[in-house]
C-alpha cells in the first residue's frame, strides 16, 4: 500500500484536489493501476482541468520546477491558468525555455560523448 500522496504523485495529479475518500485512505498497487487503468470522471477531470501539480505545470509550460519557482509560480494551476500563461508569454517564460533547451542539449552532448 501507499500513502494518498504518492499516489496521487504517481497519477500525476495535486492530491488537494482529489476526492476526500482517496486523501483519506491507503491505496494498494491493484487499486492504482485499477484508476490508471480505468481512470474515474474525478480522475480524468482533474487531469484536463487541472488544478495540476508543479510537476504537470512545469512539463505543460515547457520549463524546469526550479523555473517555476524562480518565477513565483509555487502553487497548482488549472489548465486555463497555463494556457493564460502561455498566451501572454512573459520574459521569464521565454527566459526558463531557453535554459530548459541549453540543458537539455548539453544533456543530450554528455550522453552522446560517453557513447564514444
Amino acid at each position: 500500500t501507499m500513502k494518498p500522496a504518492t499516489a496521487a504523485k504517481k497519477l500525476g495529479v495535486y492530491l488537494e484536489a482529489t476526492p476526500a475518500e482517496f486523501q483519506q485512505g491507503v491505496v494498494s498497487r491493484d487499486q492504482l493501476n485499477a484508476l490508471q487503468a480505468d481512470a474515474p470522471e474525478w480522475l480524468r477531470e482533474l487531469r484536463r482541468n487541472g488544478p495540476h501539480p508543479r510537476p504537470v505545470v512545469a512539463a505543460k509550460l515547457g520549463v524546469s520546477i526550479g523555473g517555476l519557482a524562480r518565477a513565483g509560480i509555487t502553487q497548482a494551476l488549472t489548465t486555463e491558468e497555463i494556457d493564460a500563461i502561455k498566451a501572454d508569454n512573459p520574459d521569464w517564460l521565454q527566459h526558463e525555455r531557453d535554459i530548459q533547451a541549453e540543458f537539455r542539449r548539453e544533456t543530450a552532448r554528455l550522453k552522446e560523448a560517453q557513447q564514444d
